[in-house]
């Protein structure tokens, strides 16, 4: 008797912890069609902006964000399952905060970079395996020196687009 009811609530209990994750899924939720890439080759980006060194920028963003998030092996070429080729298409500034005695002297800029990229099969370039854009965006003070403003800005930006890039071949959002 003393063991039915212990044999009962052990059952009970192990019912209650399975429904409870129902929907769940241990490990990597890749998108169907990622489904047996384990291993992306990414070239450097080309770069259709007038910022120089926005690739180089791009490129190690999206690595190091492919390195952290751990879904996807960063390799070289004859290794790799898929190659994302990835360009920086624009880098665009627009006005965040205006001067409260002139509204057309900015203070406060903001940037937002578009990377555009497709991930192709690594022994058939010509098949996509996915491809789309993301943006990225990141805000800064108008400083005496602009330039060094937007280049310290830049980074943020990228890395920015980078996770939301990653996040779509790894989530699926």
């Amino acid at each position: 008797m003393m063991r039915s009811v212990h044999l009962f609530f052990a059952s009970a209990f192990v019912a209650v912890m399975c429904s409870s994750c129902a929907g769940y899924r241990l490990g990597v939720n890749k998108p169907p069609a990622l489904a047996k890439v384990k291993n992306i080759h990414v070239p450097m980006f080309s770069n259709q902006s007038f910022h120089p060194r926005a690739e180089a920028l791009a490129t190690s963003a999206v690595v190091n964000t492919f390195t952290t998030d751990g879904t996807y092996r960063i390799t070289s070429l004859d290794e790799a399952d898929a190659v994302l080729e990835g360009r920086v298409a624009s880098i665009a500034y627009s006005m965040v905060l205006g001067n409260r005695l002139d509204t057309a002297l900015p203070e406060q800029l903001s940037n937002a970079v578009t990377l555009e990229w497709s991930l192709r099969d690594a022994r058939d370039r010509g098949k996509v395996l996915s491809s789309g854009s993301n943006v990225g965006t990141s805000q800064f003070f108008v400083t005496s020196n602009l330039q060094t403003a937007r280049n310290n800005a830049l980074p943020d930006a990228l890395e920015r687009a980078g996770e939301a890039l990653v996040s779509r071949l790894s989530n699926s959002y």
